[in-house]
C-alpha cells in the first residue's frame, strides 16, 4: 500500500517522500484512515513502528481542512512522557507539516520556561507536552485548554509507570467534552484499559504487532556474572568486539554515572543521561551518540523509550528492569526497520525472578552462558562458551521507520 491510499493530501503526501518514505507502516495503514474519520483509537504499538507518524500525519491534515481561528488557540495536544520523546514528536510535526499553515512548540520541564510562554502567545495549533510542565503553566493561567479538539496519550503505558495517571486525569478536565482522543500504548495492560475506558469513546482498537513480542531480528545473549564483575565485563564485550555504538540500561541514575565513569577511565568515551542531568546535558549527551562522538551511552529506562537512534546495533541490559515489559522496550532499541542488533543482558543469581518474569512475558527462555574469565561463583550458569555478539557491519541504504532528525 502507498500513502496515497490512506487518504492524505497531496502536500502531506509530499512531506513524507520528502522525508525518504514511500510506503506506510503496518500501524500507519490502520491507524491513519481511522483517525482522519474522526474516531477514537486505542492503539497498541511498539517502538520503531512508525506509531508518531501514524498519529501526527492525519492530526495535521484534519487541523488543515478545518477554518482556523483567529487567535490561534491550541487544538491538538500531544501528551508525552519524557522531554526526549516530546522533542521527537515534535520534530516529526515539524517535518511532516513542512507545507501546512500550522504551528507547533513543544512544552518540558527542566528548561526555562519562558521561550515556551512566548511561543504560546504568538499563537500555536498543535501542543506537544510532558504533563508537570503543562500543568504548571495552566495553573499560572498562561496556558488554555479549552479549544482542544483532538488529544493524543503517547507511549501511554509508560506515563502510567511514571506516577502521572493524576495528571492526566488533571489535564482531561480541562479539556471540552467534544473532542478526538487517541491512546498509543506498547501493551494493553489492566490499568492502560482502565485509562481508555475514562475518556475514551467508542475507540477502535488497533494492534500493529502482538502484545510483548520481542523483536525477531535480534539476537539475545544472557551472561551469568557476579555483580562485582558487570562493570569489568561490559568493558570486556566492548573492546573485545570493538563495538562502535552501544547503549547501556541501567537500574538507577548513581549506577549509570558509575558504569559511565568507569567506561571513560577505561578509555571508552562515554556519557550518563537519567532523570538529574539537566536538559542540555541529555540533549548533548544523545546528539553526540547519534553523532558517532559517544561510543557508549549509559541510560535509567527514562531513555527505554522514546530515543529514537537508527540502526542502534547494540545494547546492553547492566541489570534487569523491575518490570518485565520494560526488558522488551530496552532491547526494541535495536533491530528496528527491518535492521539487525544485538541485546545483551547481565544477569546475577538475585536477578532469576526477573528472568523468569520475562521468560513468561515474551514466551521463550532465555539461555544463560557465561564469558570465559568472568565465571560467577554463585549463580545461574552454563558451559563456559566462546559465542560472541560480533561487531556487524551496518546495513546500507536502510533508514529507521522514523523520520531522521534535524540538527
Amino acid at each position: 500500500m502507498s500513502f496515497d491510499a490512506l487518504g492524505l493530501s497531496k502536500s502531506l503526501i509530499h512531506a513524507v517522500e520528502k522525508q525518504g518514505y514511500s510506503q506506510p507502516t503496518a500501524i500507519q495503514e490502520k491507524a491513519i484512515p481511522t483517525i482522519l474519520q474522526g474516531k477514537d483509537v486505542l492503539a497498541s504499538a511498539q517502538t520503531g513502528t512508525g506509531k508518531t507518524a501514524g498519529f501526527v500525519l492525519p492530526i495535521l491534515q484534519l487541523l488543515g481542512e478545518r477554518s482556523q481561528p483567529k487567535n490561534r488557540p491550541v487544538r491538538a495536544l500531544i501528551l508525552t512522557p519524557t522531554r526526549e520523546l516530546a522533542a521527537q514528536v515534535e520534530q516529526s510535526v515539524v517535518d511532516y507539516g513542512a507545507f501546512e499553515h500550522l504551528s507547533s512548540t513543544v512544552i518540558f520541564g527542566g528548561v526555562k520556561q519562558n521561550p515556551q510562554v512566548q511561543q504560546l502567545r504568538r499563537g500555536v495549533d498543535i501542543v506537544i507536552a510532558t504533563p508537570g510542565r503543562l500543568l504548571d503553566l495552566v495553573n499560572q493561567g498562561l496556558l488554555n485548554l479549552s479549544r482542544v479538539e483532538i488529544l493524543v496519550l503517547d507511549e501511554a503505558d509508560r506515563m502510567l509507570d511514571m506516577g502521572f495517571v493524576r495528571d492526566i486525569k488533571k489535564i482531561i478536565q480541562l479539556l471540552p467534552q467534544k473532542r478526538q482522543n487517541l491512546l498509543f500504548s506498547a501493551t494493553f495492560s489492566k490499568d492502560i484499559k482502565a485509562l481508555a475506558a475514562t475518556f475514551l469513546h467508542q475507540p477502535v482498537r488497533i494492534e500493529a504487532t502482538p502484545e510483548n513480542t520481542t523483536v525477531e531480528k535480534i539476537e539475545q545473549f544472557v551472561y551469568a556474572v557476579d555483580k562485582s564483575r558487570k562493570a569489568d565485563l561490559v568493558v570486556h564485550l566492548i573492546k573485545e568486539g570493538d563495538w562502535q555504538q552501544v547503549l547501556i540500561f541501567t537500574r538507577t541514575k548513581h549506577g549509570a554515572n558509575r558504569l559511565s565513569e568507569k567506561l571513560e577511565k577505561s578509555g571508552i568515551r562515554s556519557a550518563a543521561i537519567h532523570g538529574n542531568k539537566s536538559q542540555g546535558a541529555r540533549t548533548k549527551a544523545l546528539a553526540g551518540f547519534k553523532a558517532g562522538q559517544i561510543r557508549v551511552l549509559v541510560a535509567t529506562d527514562i531513555a527505554a523509550r522514546g530515543l529514537d537512534i537508527p540502526l542502534l546495533p547494540h545494547v546492553i541490559n547492566f541489570e534487569l528492569p523491575n518490570v518485565a515489559e520494560d526488558y522488551v522496550h530496552r532491547i526494541g532499541r535495536t533491530g528496528r526497520a527491518g535492521a539487525t542488533g544485538q541485546a545483551i543482558a547481565l544477569v546475577t543469581a538475585d536477578e532469576k525472578p526477573l528472568v523468569h518474569a520475562i521468560e513468561k512475558l515474551v514466551d521463550e527462555p532465555l539461555i544463560f552462558d557465561v564469558v570465559a574469565g568472568f565465571e560467577p561463583k554463585e549463580g545461574p550458569s552454563q558451559k563456559t562458551s566462546s559465542k560472541r555478539p560480533q561487531q556487524k557491519p551496518r546495513p546500507k541504504n536502510t533508514r529507521s521507520r522514523e523520520p531522521r532528525r534535524r540538527r
